[in-house]
């Protein structure tokens, strides 16, 4: 009798331990897959920050953070679901914005389905592809600069003469490979680009990147600049292909092994730049326009895994693995001009953290 009694205790006991440890564990999400939209649909499917566990009485104060910082569009994505999608300062879900230097990461992109395809090498020398005479460099120097310098942004021509990129304007500083410096003659890989493949830079784009994954928009002039510009959605579109290793739905657009290369330390001068990527959770950075190399990481506040497409005035791609998140901020700039990196981005995070966390 005892004995049926003791067993009684001990299978209440372990139902009750049971019940108690599942009732202390995290909501977990339904969807746990990896979702990707539709091409040719605006459907997308949501996933709610409660079923995620995040913390919905700090997303207010994010949103109103926003707004207060001249937001026009903000997406975060969980494994390619919508959490949270808003706009602001009479913006919506159709309207354009610029890129920026974020869209270098789209340059960089392409540049890796070109070598996949065999139609360039990024270790050539970029007078393989444009002939000699595309700088205003000695001829020794200029066959020092490969395909790889301009994406690591360290091919020693002088970045203190403004954006112009024709030759008589491309000057020599140093050898390629010995100086970091943030510098529009990276645009020069689009014109690389269109050679080896006898397209337009705007046909090769179209038909590799941008239809594949449904993005809108377009390349467009503003003086020597070549700028990209979409809807929100569109930039989360290009985030989520980068997060999900360069695979869209299962067919891979660029391979993954070109993408880690892009996304990790590109040359030994600057740890946080990786092929027109910024790179967070390094031990020292550099900024543009500056030979000045600081210590600490890129965004402290941000996971130490995130990688980011950065672009003046605030325009922002965050890819942070670890999270499974892609966040997505378009908008004029939050505080003062800048180039890439600004307080704004620490700032955010530490507004995100609350969120999430």
């Amino acid at each position: 009798m005892k004995s049926i009694l003791y067993y009684c205790i001990f299978i209440s006991l372990f139902v009750f331990s049971c019940s108690s440890d599942d009732s202390s564990e995290e909501p977990s999400p339904t969807n746990t897959n990896l979702y990707f939209p539709p091409v040719n649909s605006d459907t997308w499917e949501t996933i709610s920050a409660t079923e995620l566990g995040y913390n919905e009485t700090a997303k207010q104060s994010l949103l109103n953070y926003l707004e207060e910082k001249n937001t026009k569009g903000f997406i975060m994505l969980y494994n390619g679901r919508i959490v949270l999608e808003a706009y602001f300062n009479n913006h919506d879900e159709s309207k354009l914005w610029y890129w920026a230097s974020a869209g270098k990461t789209l340059t960089s992109t392409l540049s890796g389905i070109a070598q996949d395809e065999g139609l360039i090498t990024i270790n050539k020398k970029v007078s393989d592809y444009l002939g000699n005479g595309w700088t205003n460099a000695a001829l020794e120097k200029e066959n020092l600069i490969t395909c790889k310098h301009l994406l690591s942004m360290n091919s020693g021509l002088d970045d203190t003469l403004g954006d112009d990129v024709s030759s008589s304007n491309l000057q020599y500083v140093a050898d390629a490979g010995t100086r970091w410096a943030y510098h529009n003659v990276y645009v020069k890989m689009q014109d690389v680009i269109a050679e080896a493949s006898n397209r337009s830079w705007n046909d090769y784009f179209n038909s590799k990147l941008k239809d594949k994954i449904g993005m809108n928009g377009g390349w467009f002039n503003i003086g020597d600049l070549n700028v990209y510009a979409s809807n929100t959605l569109s930039m989360a579109r290009f985030g989520l292909l980068i997060y999900a290793d360069g695979n869209w739905d299962g067919t891979q657009i660029v391979s993954k092994s070109y993408l880690n290369e892009a996304i990790n330390t590109s040359q030994n001068i600057n740890e946080a730049y990786g092929y027109l990527w910024w790179l967070n959770g390094k031990s020292s950075y550099h900024l543009p326009q500056s030979q000045l190399e600081f210590n600490g990481k890129l965004v402290p506040n941000a996971p130490d895994d995130m990688y980011a497409a950065l672009g003046k005035n605030d325009q922002k791609i965050y890819v942070v693995p670890s999270k499974k998140l892609v966040v997505v901020r378009l908008g004029d700039a939050a505080d003062g001009d800048n180039f890439a990196l600004s307080n704004f981005d620490n700032d955010l995070w530490a507004k995100i953290n609350a969120f999430i966390d």
